[in-house]
């Protein structure tokens, strides 16, 4: 712990204490990071650096309405809480619902299985990037554009509020993603990889098959045929399933999306079914080692899990403590917050849908003609509409992987998509390549995870028929 966290405690007990008579709740989080940040695009040196942020946040809520501002010199901490309060008693005109929270006094730390990255020297990080950089550039003439990006931060934060909460707790992220572009006349085709950590700079030190592989799908995409357009029934691998779990049902999981449109609390009614009988998702920080792991959330909520459908029925969503309140549920731990320059807002953590018993083999047994999609280049969510890029994939004829074929999207309705699961496969992979954005807020750590899944028309987008 730092000196400016570790003398803090004191400091902030008492502000609390002077200034949290003016309002309904008061929350003031310190925080310091660290970390470095390398990109490179093919041998050319777009950034490398390493820096250092210190700053807080002040959170007041008076009558419902919340007031927040951020600083980064602590001696106008005292002048941000004013601000907020002043802006909360302003807006504020109904009433304050926090669901009620026990309040938590701990000191924290995510372990670390491996090395620190923050140990490790900036040219070492350097020649790791230069290493991928190669091996993406030397597999074929024809890749024609490479990118390589190391991140790593570490991140400590003092939390105190008016009910109580005295919470210390510090954790390190670092993340890698590789591209390649291949080029054959008109033709261009693109690999991506990325992934990330929460536990060791070992994890990212030997990727070279996994960066290699991103290459190869570009070349060896540009002499596939494209798909033909149409429904199919599609089996996905698990990475696509965590990726599809993540952003087309997760999202709408979250309370804020729920209590401030009616339309989607409607359609995401508990008790509503949603998928077969075999079907369980789930979120939540405690599994550990993950990327969307903690002890708290940034509220000082302990984290839980939360099983969002069970046995294919709406169960569950995830709450910050206004969210909780206001629908009349319990908090989730879902409060979270990229760092002091945002305020909390419910975010997802590790989202997954839980293995099923169809051993993998039998998902395509009788498809008569349909798609495999594996891995994933991108995607997008519109609401409760999906469109998501696969990696790889190959036309299924007969039960059996025939040829592969390129330029494959995914999109559909996720209510629809999620009633057309036909079977869940006994596979499972978790994905820590997740960086979730929302409400500005992006690039926040998360984990997916989930079993292949077989689905019935699935639109598939490709070339005319």
């Amino acid at each position: 712990m730092s000196i400016l966290l570790a003398d803090a405690k004191n400091l902030l007990s008492d502000l609390i204490r002077r200034f949290s008579h003016q309002v309904d709740y008061l929350a003031i989080r310190l925080e310091e990071a660290e970390g470095t940040d390398i990109f490179l695009r093919g041998n050319k040196i777009e950034t490398l650096s390493e820096g250092v942020s210190v700053g807080g946040q002040v959170r007041a809520c008076y009558k419902g309405g919340w007031g927040f501002a951020s600083f980064n010199q602590l001696a106008t901490i005292e002048d941000r809480i004013a601000e907020a309060i002043a802006a909360a008693r302003i807006v504020g005109d109904a009433e304050t619902i926090l669901a009620p929270v026990a309040p938590v006094v701990d000191a924290v730390v995510l372990p670390l299985t491996g090395t620190n990255p923050r140990q490790v020297p900036l040219a070492q990080k350097k020649q790791l990037c230069d290493r991928y950089t190669e091996i993406l550039r030397s597999l074929d003439s024809r890749i024609t554009t490479t990118s390589v990006r190391y991140g790593d931060s570490e991140q400590r934060i003092l939390l105190a509020t008016s009910d109580g909460t005295i919470l210390e707790q510090s954790w390190v992220d670092m993340e890698m993603r590789f591209a390649a572009t291949a080029r054959n006349g008109e033709t261009v085709q693109t690999g991506r990889e990325t992934t990330g950590s929460r536990k060791a700079y070992e994890d990212l030190t030997d990727l070279d098959n996994q960066v290699r592989g991103a290459a190869q799908r570009a070349v060896d995409a540009l002499s596939l045929p494209p798909v033909k357009g149409n429904s199919y029934t599609v089996v996905i691998d698990p990475i696509l399933s965590g990726l599809f779990v993540h952003e087309a049902f997760g999202h709408l999981s979250e309370a804020d999306m729920a209590y401030e449109n009616p339309d989607i609390l409607e359609v995401m009614t508990l008790g509503r079914r949603f998928g077969p009988p075999e079907l369980q998702i789930f979120d939540g920080a405690i599994p550990e080692g993950h990327r969307g792991s903690y002890y708290y959330d940034d509220e000082g909520t302990p984290a839980t899990t939360t099983q969002l459908i069970k046995d294919g029925v709406l169960v569950g969503r995830l709450h910050s403590r206004e969210t909780a309140g206001k629908l009349s549920e319990t908090p989730t731990g879902n409060a979270r917050c990229l760092n002091y320059h945002y305020p909390p807002i419910v975010r997802m953590t590790n989202t997954w849908i839980a293995r099923g018993t169809t051993p993998v083999p039998d998902l395509f047994a009788d498809i008569k003609e349909g798609v495999y999609a594996r891995n994933w280049l991108g995607g997008m969510t519109n609401g409760e509409m999906f469109t998501f890029s696969a990696g790889e994939a190959w036309m299924i004829r007969n039960g059996k992987l025939e040829e592969q074929v390129r330029d494959v999207t995914l999109s559909g309705n996720v209510f629809s998509t999620l009633a057309d699961i036909e079977a869940i496969g006994d596979d499972f992979y978790w994905d820590e390549s997740g960086g979730c954005g929302k409400g500005s807020q992006s690039g926040l750590p998360v984990g997916c995870g989930g079993p292949s899944l077989r689905i019935n028309n699935v639109v598939v987008g490709g070339e005319a028929a």
